[in-house]
């Protein structure tokens, strides 16, 4: 192999060994979120007893192609001691759609409202309490 082939031949092996590795981590990824940092209302975990005020209840009315979410987790809002920190939205991959976050010395109820465009599906609604960890529940648009 001649000085010219071997460069061309080191530089695709290099390329290569950048690109591959990252395309197949990108198809493999899971597509179930861990239930081991969530707690659902079949699976409360430490927290069995705290399921109803801190597992979110969502209503979702649908005009049209827009869909209109209410969020509410059920739980006082005593100042910074013990609060739910934020609403977290997402879409039926687990990826990202919006958030609220709560200010507890303003907000009196937790209590968010999302919109959705043109979605069908499932959504996934997180609800985070700063004493009794992340709460997950479901509902289809």
């Amino acid at each position: 192999m001649n000085r010219r082939n071997f460069i061309r031949f080191s530089a695709l092996s290099a390329g290569t060994s950048l690109i591959i590795p990252n395309a197949l981590a990108e198809t493999t990824q899971p597509t179930e979120i861990s239930s081991d940092i969530y707690y659902t209302k079949s699976s409360p975990g430490r927290w069995a007893s705290k399921v109803g005020t801190h597992l979110p209840t969502v209503e979702v009315s649908k005009v049209n192609d827009k869909a209109s979410i209410k969020v509410v987790t059920p739980h006082e809002m005593k100042d910074y001691e013990h609060y739910i920190v934020k609403h977290v939205l997402l879409d039926k991959q687990h990826k990202f759609l919006d958030e609220h976050l709560f200010n507890p010395l303003v907000d009196k109820v937790p209590l968010s409202t999302f919109t959705l465009e043109n979605y069908t599906g499932t959504i996934y609604i997180l609800s985070l309490c700063n004493k009794h960890d992340l709460w997950l529940a479901a509902a289809e648009i």
